[in-house]
């Protein structure tokens, strides 16, 4: 070939403009909402080489990097979060191809944080509303009773106690809920009831274990009798009802919790009441998705119906 026309096509192919792939964008936002190649894989029915493959493919056509490495996951860098908008985009037009909004079939997977006692009154029966309503959704729920993470790698939402402060995220408020203090009537019977917070320093307390208590609110929560003495003491608030229902002393529990139960009777009603909140934390582009959303919204729902029950004043 002459040496002219080696030139040429030399030069054609540094100006060629690079293509972008749909299925390398659709790869982007699997990884992009889980933060994990392992979960994107598992999504999208590929192994977790081809899912780096396709990544360093689309990187290489927008002339960048999409993620960055974290402690917890990837994360989206700047221009990531522009080509996820891309992304969502095309995922928008193939679904659209099932027909209209309201006739879409949802489905995937939406995994969820909260504490125990959300998990199992508020998320739980939210999560199966989506589900009845969307069989090809599942929910999963992982429990913990902890500060919001700064990375949500491999959450699409996490459910707190008191108002987060985070990064790169939406947050919204759910609403409160009341903690009660409560006894057993075999309890009052054989210890009597305190007649007020100053004779509470003679009862020993039910409640989370001060040294592992990461929440701030929760951790509060207990200053209103600094002079009890701890009794059983767990992370998970199932063990603080069932305890206080064993006569171990007096549990701080959430009213909607404690009130289930006929045998546990709220004691000093007027001094102890403490009003916490719920907070909803999730990413941007992970409330865009059909799935989360719905979850969301039965979530929201869920709470509002519950509301006297929360706070304790359901009749």
């Amino acid at each position: 070939m002459p040496k002219d026309a080696a030139l040429l096509c030399k030069n054609a192919d540094v100006t060629e403009p690079k293509r972008l792939s749909a299925d390398d964008l659709l790869v982007l936002l699997a990884v992009g909402r889980s933060g994990r190649f392992v979960s994107a894989a598992d999504e999208l029915g590929l192994n977790h080489t081809t899912v780096s493959r396709r990544i360093a493919a689309l990187e290489h056509s927008v002339g960048g990097r999409l993620l960055a490495r974290s402690a917890a996951g990837w994360e989206l860098t700047e221009l990531g979060r522009e080509a996820l908008a891309a992304a969502e985009a095309v995922e928008s037009a193939v679904r659209s191809l099932a027909g209209p909004a309201g006739s879409r079939v949802l489905e995937g997977v939406v995994r969820m944080s909260a504490t125990d006692g959300f998990s199992a009154y508020i998320a739980a029966p939210a999560a199966a509303h989506v589900q009845r309503r969307h069989p090809k959704v599942s929910v999963e729920i992982v429990t913990a009773t902890r500060r919001v993470t700064q990375q949500r790698a491999g959450l699409d939402v996490e459910v707190v106690v008191g108002e987060p402060q985070v990064h790169r995220a939406e947050v919204a408020r759910l609403g409160d809920y009341r903690l009660g203090l409560y006894a057993s009537r075999q309890y009052l019977a054989d210890h009597g009831a305190p007649g007020s917070t100053a004779d509470l320093a003679a009862h020993p307390l039910v409640y989370f274990i001060d040294s592992m208590l990461q929440v701030d609110d929760l951790d509060l929560a207990r200053t209103f009798a600094p002079a009890m003495r701890e009794s059983v003491t767990s992370t998970n608030v199932f063990v603080h009802v069932e305890a206080t229902r064993a006569a171990a002393g007096l549990g701080l529990l959430p009213c909607f919790m404690a009130d289930r139960h006929d045998d546990l009777v709220r004691v000093l009603r007027d001094d102890v009441g403490l009003l916490l909140s719920y907070w909803l934390v999730a990413r941007a582009e992970t409330l865009r998705r059909p799935e989360v959303r719905a979850l969301v919204d039965a979530i929201q729902a869920r709470m509002e119906d519950q509301r006297d029950v929360l706070l304790g004043s359901a009749v």
